[in-house]
């Protein structure tokens, strides 16, 4: 683990928030390609500069991450005005998908703006003995759209990817897992180095239901909650089952409920919402898990979803209920530990953070994480190049062309988002 955090017996984390006007669309405010962000329909938060930081990896990571912040805030120095889940200290995150070392971190920006039911904040953090002043609002410097983006198989071309399903379907047949979650990644690279803000603009543009996201050159519009913790109430949107759509809004239709009643798709659905309220529920004093999924319209595909809901009562931080929700049956499999064993034998490639939980949380522990999905990550040494996410659920019945056909849709949201 390497920090950027106080040293013991050195100035504590000193952080100020106060109310502000509206100051326009949030993504506007990021003066340049390094900020943060996590925005749905328009509402979040969006931070720039280091004030602290962590490095983390191994099985371990995610304890390791909350104890590092659970140590700087206790020790932190704090006038919030706002109150609000989002104000005062904030830290975002994100994390591998895997136990690999290093790779996840927390950051804890040197300035937060935050949108929340028509109210608007400013969060300076520092290292100092002083309260720190309100920020100003840096200028913004002009964004560039992507030029001469081309793209190219990742790990596996898509005719190897089909022959990894099939072979994962053997391994099903066998009785060795149920079902899996198998990853394939696209390379997408630039004439010049990406500014992030134009790809984050058009998602959050075209995907505003999603959860719009930008933590430590990881980006993308992930349409599932993995963990909401507000005040106590803790919600997870849980998503398996995918039809592409057709641009026809009455064949879309007619999709949506052949979704609906799909046995494959249906079966899968039903593992993913199993696996999460069998992680939450130790820790609910009461929980709501709907019998039946409903169908989520997104412009590109729609999917069964199941929102979760609870009640915490042990006093879990929305981090520690990530952790303990990751890996969900609805990115790795079930049961999770055969289905991570298929992943590793088959899969043959290297995830990073996709798939792993991104997001942020507040120093009472409220917070909102989801799953990094439709997603992309910079190649640090080479800003000019990106690796294209796309994942599908693999159980008894599935067919290779069409989860082939399924990733390539669930790739369009990054892939529209650098050339449009």
């Amino acid at each position: 683990m390497t920090t950027q955090a106080p040293a013991a017996g050195a100035a504590p984390l000193v952080v100020r928030t106060v109310a502000v006007p509206d100051p326009g669309p949030l993504l506007g405010l990021l003066p340049d390609s390094r900020g943060l962000a996590w925005l749905r329909r328009g509402e979040g938060l969006v931070g720039w500069g280091d004030a602290a930081r962590v490095r983390v990896g191994g099985p371990d990571r995610f304890a390791a991450a909350e104890d590092w912040w659970s140590a700087l805030v206790r020790t932190a120095v704090v006038r919030d005005e706002v109150g609000q889940p989002g104000s005062g200290p904030v830290a975002f995150g994100s994390f591998t998908f895997g136990d690999e070392p290093g790779g996840s971190s927390l950051v804890v920006p040197e300035v937060v703006v935050g949108h929340r039911a028509g109210r608007w904040w400013v969060t300076t953090a520092t290292v100092g003995g002083v309260i720190p002043p309100v920020a100003e609002l840096p200028g913004v410097t002009p964004v560039r759209r992507p030029a001469g983006v081309v793209f190219a198989d990742g790990a596996r071309s898509g005719a190897e990817w089909s022959t990894v399903v099939a072979t994962a379907l053997d391994r099903i047949a066998a009785g060795e897992v149920e079902k899996v979650v198998l990853a394939r990644d696209l390379v997408a690279e630039s004439a010049e180095p990406v500014d992030l803000r134009w790809p984050l603009a058009r998602l959050a543009e075209t995907y505003p239901g999603c959860w719009t996201f930008a933590v430590d050159g990881l980006l993308g519009a992930t349409p599932e909650m993995l963990v909401r913790l507000d005040l106590g109430l803790v919600t997870s949107r849980v998503l398996a089952g995918t039809i592409r759509r057709t641009g026809d809004d009455a064949h879309d239709l007619v999709n949506a409920a052949s979704l609906a009643r799909s046995s494959k798709d249906l079966e899968e659905h039903e593992y993913a919402v199993r696996s999460v309220a069998d992680a939450l529920a130790p820790h609910c004093t009461g929980m709501n898990v709907p019998e039946t999924p409903f169908v989520l319209h997104l412009p590109n595909v729609m999917h069964l979803a199941t929102d979760v809901t609870g009640v915490v009562g042990d006093g879990w931080t929305s981090l520690r209920l990530a952790a303990s929700l990751h890996p969900t049956a609805a990115v790795c499999g079930t049961p999770t530990e055969a289905a991570r064993r298929v992943i590793a034998d088959v899969e043959g490639l290297d995830r990073g953070r996709y798939a792993g939980p991104v997001g942020w949380m507040d120093a009472r522990g409220d917070g909102e994480w989801g799953i990094a999905l439709r997603c992309a990550e910079v190649d640090p040494a080479d800003g000019r190049r990106l690796r294209l996410f796309a994942g599908c659920g693999i159980v008894a019945g599935s067919d290779p062309e069409a989860e082939l056909a399924e990733s390539a849709a669930k790739l369009v949201p990054m892939r529209d988002a650098l050339t449009g």
